[in-house]
């Protein structure tokens, strides 16, 4: 008995969350950002509208690079070529770029972004840099 009843509550739940789902429709952006997150271990890029919406996210993980390979200027430049075709319904074409990190493929991504055909409008470096900061250790004395 204990189990029937669990059943039903389940398929009413099923019930609701079919009522609830809606479908997304996107509308067409012909501006927007690109952020590129560029470390010593993998490079990370996300469209989003002028917002701050996403669009899409993608990393070199996800293209199938494994380990040190994921840093590489040549996944850099394959992770934004994807991701581009992948953004192309949208109608984006005019970005700004924002770079994040001290990475060896930053600069092959935004190669990457304007050749494979976004007007770039502007390039900006949001790496954090400490100012001022903690105290330094004292100077050992040998």
């Amino acid at each position: 008995m204990g189990k029937k009843r669990i059943k039903t509550i389940q398929a009413d739940n099923l019930k609701l969350s079919k009522k609830k789902l809606k479908k997304k429709t996107r509308t067409c952006v012909e501006t927007g950002r690109a952020y590129i997150q560029s470390s010593y271990n993998n490079t990370i890029i996300t469209f989003t509208d002028e917002k701050g919406d996403i669009l899409i996210s993608s990393s070199c993980g996800t293209l199938g690079f494994k380990g040190a390979k994921k840093a590489t200027p040549y996944a850099a430049t394959l992770l934004v070529k994807e991701t581009i075709e992948k953004i192309r319904p949208l109608g984006l074409k005019k970005v700004k770029v924002f770079v994040k990190g001290v990475g060896y493929a930053r600069d092959q991504a935004i190669r990457a972004l304007a050749f494979n055909g976004l007007d770039l409008i502007s390039i900006k470096d949001i790496t954090p840099m400490p100012h001022g900061g903690c105290r330094p250790r004292k100077p050992r004395r040998v």
